[in-house]
């Protein structure tokens, strides 16, 4: 312990006289230092910003996904607006029935729980809506659960009432505002095409669906109308000469997410039987969405971080172009300090010093602008932003190694300088 004092005693000696050299050198220098820190401060900003984009969007798509349940399978009927293709479809496909519920809940124990789901849209509403149109939802009471629906303002409807085909309806949170604004709706009642619902229950705000979630349907899911499914079907649905799916969803519910996979592939093959490969269904599997999301996330944070890093790399050009010609510059006291004792290493340390304080400076500045600019994108363009940690750690350790790096090299160049031709150069 004795002998490592005097040790750590000299490597101050050493270091502090030459950071604080360092830093008034680069005080006595501003604009010079300042312009040799913008590509530090561009890049760094630029990587914040940039992995703050990526980071907002990929959260948003994960929250949603999330949402959807990774212990769910989906089952959803592919959309066919064109007659003829249904026509043809409907030769060999009755499409999604209930009959096909009910065989896969037997077939499959991994499923704990489970609903149909018909989606009907509504021609005309009272009270009219102020906003879009909301879409119903007629699904059975276990649809609460398996959705983690969270129910602000009164209560779901029972199994009871959706047995009896009761007229009772949930609103999501959209659908009551556009409906009746600030005012209460619980107890009212809303009317669909020609059938008067009353209102039990209100719903707490959702994620919105993306567009870029494959396989899943873009949807306000806050502007929808739950009803059960029973109601639906018997008081609302207009089958359309038996075109339609008789349901055209199905949410299933299983007892673990490892068995998610698995339990795809045989709920695709019962369907597949029964709809002869027509291929007018598509199962989503949330576990795999997440899974892939996550994947892409990172994928997409390394070309952004490659993307950025280029104006690092022009950052450390400059730095190494600058300390290149402070070389010149200081040709005499490189020579002086030299000829009273001053070794290769103090030399080095002295410019890589100085080098570093520039990208450390540089990089600090940087992650400030690019916080901000993040903050602005997301207020200009209403874009989700999230600067993350690990993010400003990163851009800021890269902006210190590429000063250092790009330090090293006239630093060398400083030390192997002849004393004698050193105190000699005009």
């Amino acid at each position: 312990m004795k002998s490592s004092l005097p040790a750590q005693s000299i490597s101050r000696q050493q270091w502090l006289p030459d950071l604080v050299f360092g830093f008034e050198n680069l005080v006595d220098h501003k604009l010079r230092s300042l312009l040799t820190m913008l590509g530090m401060i561009f890049g760094v900003a630029a990587v914040v910003a940039m992995l703050s984009i990526g980071a907002g969007a990929q959260q948003k798509v994960m929250a949603f996904i999330e949402q959807l349940g990774v212990k769910n399978l989906i089952v959803e009927a592919k959309e066919v607006n064109n007659w003829r293709d249904l026509r043809n479809i409907r030769k060999t496909s009755p499409g999604l029935t209930l009959s096909d519920y009910q065989v896969i809940r037997k077939s499959i124990t991994e499923i704990r729980d489970g609903t149909p789901r018909k989606r009907f849209a509504p021609s005309k509403l009272l009270p009219k809506p102020q906003q879009d149109m909301p879409v119903v939802y007629g699904v059975e009471p276990s649809y609460l659960s398996i959705s983690a629906l969270h129910v602000t303002e009164g209560r779901f409807f029972t199994a009871s009432e959706n047995a009896a085909s009761a007229p009772v309806c949930v609103l999501g949170l959209a659908a009551k505002e556009g409906i009746f604004g600030a005012a209460p709706a619980v107890g009212e009642y809303v009317k669909l095409n020609e059938q008067w619902f009353h209102v039990i229950g209100v719903i707490g705000p959702q994620l919105e669906s993306h567009a870029d979630v494959s396989g899943v349907r873009a949807e306000d899911t806050n502007n929808l109308v739950y009803a059960p499914l029973n109601s639906v079907l018997y008081r609302l649905e207009d089958v359309q000469s038996g075109m339609k799916d008789e349901v055209d969803g199905l949410y299933l519910q299983l007892s673990s997410a490892d068995d998610s996979a698995s339990t795809a592939k045989v709920v695709r093959g019962i369907l597949n039987s029964s709809h002869h490969n027509a291929g007018d269904f598509n199962v989503i599997v949330p576990a795999e969405l997440l899974a892939q999301q996550k994947r892409t996330e990172k994928l997409f944070n390394t070309v952004m971080v490659a993307i950025a890093s280029i104006s690092l790399l022009v950052g450390g050009i400059g730095i190494m172009n600058i300390m290149l010609a402070a070389i010149l510059e200081r040709t005499r006291e490189i020579g002086v300090r030299r000829a009273v004792g001053a070794r290769r290493g103090d030399i080095i340390r002295q410019f890589v010093i100085e080098a570093v304080l520039i990208s450390f400076a540089g990089g600090l500045i940087g992650v400030i602008l690019g916080f901000a600019m993040s903050q602005l994108i997301a207020w200009l363009a209403g874009w989700s932003t999230v600067v993350t940690f690990g993010s400003i750690i990163l851009a800021f350790c890269v902006s210190i190694s590429v000063g250092l790096i790009f330090g090293i090299y006239p630093a060398v160049k400083a030390a192997r300088l002849d004393p004698v031709e050193a105190i000699r150069y005009e």
